[in-house]
């Protein structure tokens, strides 16, 4: 209980704890208007057009404002005007708390929704902040795929500054948003000049000087076998307090780079009853995902550097064991995920609304490699570029976690803008 002589002076007593005196607490359904996406279905989708047509995956190119998309209509069906807040509402993505400023009119996919300030009460650059600050993601379903609609949107309570202080609370977390733009920028070129490179290098239309003998084609089926893998949920492995790591299909997709070392796995642990011991993961084994909701299905990673901790591969997806002296640490999973065998990938994948790859389908696909000498080569290359995008998102969270300390100073009022 909070008593009177707790308050500092020029603050008061509310719902949301103490704020500053001129502060309101609104509901988010009396400031804002919610406007849900459409199906593909109803469009005509081309590769320009009027509106840009946003859906989910559109949502990474970008790190605060949504001006393009891979997809355009000049349909005349429902717009979200520029100026709104966008976001996932269905789906994994809700979990990674990708919010957005429309910066031109738009249209969107059903699995989207907008929340567009009544800018009479609320200034939009203070709304993206306050939402993105907020992690709507918190009040969403989860019972089975996550979900956020309006009836967690409406009576969501904010604390509300008058619009002057909005906007000032606004330029000063603007200027961690340019820092933050720029960075990711770099991030983002430093990632296209490591796919140029990719796509050199293990097609072999770049080759180091000294390497020219002929690099041999097999079959993914024909150089290892695949192992099992456990079909448990998530929540039913959190249930468990055992010393065994496990890669979940999400982890691939989301969270994880193509070269995973062993040390730096932070996901859940399972207990040692529930596995196979024969079916731990070892160095150079590869995961792929076997189930997406996008054409990402098929995405892999390269197990390396496992030590004490044993690493098993979880639900929905298909473990694969190289036999030895084929492939050196690293190169193998930067090849299946490099242009030319990912366009393999694409005929073989099933669904329609949930997408899918199967052992079968994997075996008969082609791997054209290198002797093991210009595969280190290659690898080292590679390894290298990672390392710079590494040290460049290194620097970006920092500069995240600067700007989250602020917004919690500023947004709270325990800290006032002048």
């Amino acid at each position: 209980m909070t008593h009177d002589t707790d308050i500092p002076q020029g603050y008061k007593a509310t719902a949301l704890g103490i704020i500053p005196q001129e502060w309101e607490v609104m509901r988010l359904g009396d400031i804002v208007s919610i406007t849900s996406g459409e199906s593909p279905s109803l469009y005509h989708l081309k590769s320009e057009g009027k509106y840009p047509y946003v859906k989910v995956e559109d949502l990474n190119n970008c790190e605060k404002y949504q001006e393009s998309s891979r997809e355009y209509s000049d349909d005349n069906n429902t717009t979200i005007k520029a100026g709104s807040i966008i976001l996932p509402k269905r789906g994994a993505s809700i979990l990674n708390n990708k919010v957005r400023i429309a910066a031109k009119d738009i249209q969107m996919d059903s699995n989207m929704m907008a929340i567009t300030p009544h800018t009479a009460i609320v200034d939009t650059e203070f709304l993206y902040i306050r939402i993105l600050y907020e992690r709507l993601y918190r009040i969403a379903d989860t019972s089975s795929i996550p979900q956020i609609n309006n009836k967690h949107i409406i009576p969501y309570k904010i604390a509300v500054p008058p619009l002057a202080e909005q906007r000032k609370i606004a330029e000063v977390l603007g200027v961690w948003d340019e820092a933050i733009e720029k960075q990711t920028q770099l991030i983002e070129k430093f990632a296209l000049r490591k796919r140029g490179l990719m796509q050199c290098l293990l097609s072999a239309k770049l080759r180091f000087s000294g390497f020219s003998e002929p690099w041999k084609k097999v079959k993914l089926g024909e150089i290892g076998r695949f192992l099992s893998s456990n079909t448990l949920s998530r929540d039913c492995l959190n249930e468990y307090n055992g010393n065994i790591k496990n890669i979940h299909y999400g982890d691939i997709l989301i969270k994880l780079p193509t070269i995973v070392d062993g040390c730096f796995i932070h996901i859940p642990y399972i207990n040692d009853d529930v596995i196979v011991k024969s079916d731990y993961l070892k160095n150079g084994d590869i995961i792929f995902a076997d189930t997406a909701e996008d054409y990402t299905v098929g995405k892999a990673i390269e197990i390396i550097n496992i030590q004490a901790t044993p690493v098993t591969s979880g639900l929905h997806t298909i473990p694969f064991r190289p036999k030895s002296r084929i492939f050196v640490n690293r190169f193998l999973g930067y090849y299946v995920n490099s242009t030319d065998y990912r366009r393999q990938l694409q005929p073989l994948i099933q669904g329609t609304k949930v997408y899918s790859i199967s052992k079968t389908a994997l075996c008969k696909t082609i791997l054209t490699i290198p002797t093991l000498s210009e595969q280190i080569a290659i690898a080292k290359v590679l390894t290298t570029a990672d390392r710079e995008i590494e040290l460049a998102k290194e620097k970006l969270e920092r500069l995240r976690r600067q700007k989250r300390g602020l917004m919690q100073q500023l947004l709270s009022g325990k800290k006032r803008v002048k």
